[in-house]
């Protein structure tokens, strides 16, 4: 049986065995971007009250990192947005000119979608 909570330390990770505080490998996890590099765009309606939002996914980049870009395409579109779960949100319909700004910066993305 594998300790889980200690009143010294606190709480345990259940992979590498040392205080969370202290743990190597849920920091090596969380900082590995999640994205494959296989930009895709794409326009998306359902569950938004109707609204449309521009999608991006695939970024290979770090949660600081997303947002710097999302920042530059909400600014390119002159939109709002958000970065969620590796996955770039703008509002509205942007699909193109968020395709041209990823070719500017030197991405090859890709259309996904009707």
């Amino acid at each position: 049986m594998a300790l889980v909570y200690s009143t010294e330390t606190g709480r345990m990770c259940p992979d590498c065995r040392k205080p969370l505080t202290d743990c190597s490998c849920r920091s090596a996890a969380k900082a590995k971007p999640a994205g494959d590099g296989n930009l895709k765009v794409s326009r998306e309606s359902k569950g938004r009250g109707g609204k449309t939002v521009t999608l991006v996914r695939g970024l290979p980049l770090d949660a600081d990192a997303l947002a710097a870009l999302g920042k530059q395409l909400r600014t390119a579109c002159g939109s709002g947005g958000t970065a969620k779960d590796g996955v770039l949100e703008i509002q509205g319909d942007h699909c193109e000119r968020v395709m041209a700004e990823l070719t500017k910066l030197g991405h090859k993305p890709k259309r996904v979608g009707g």
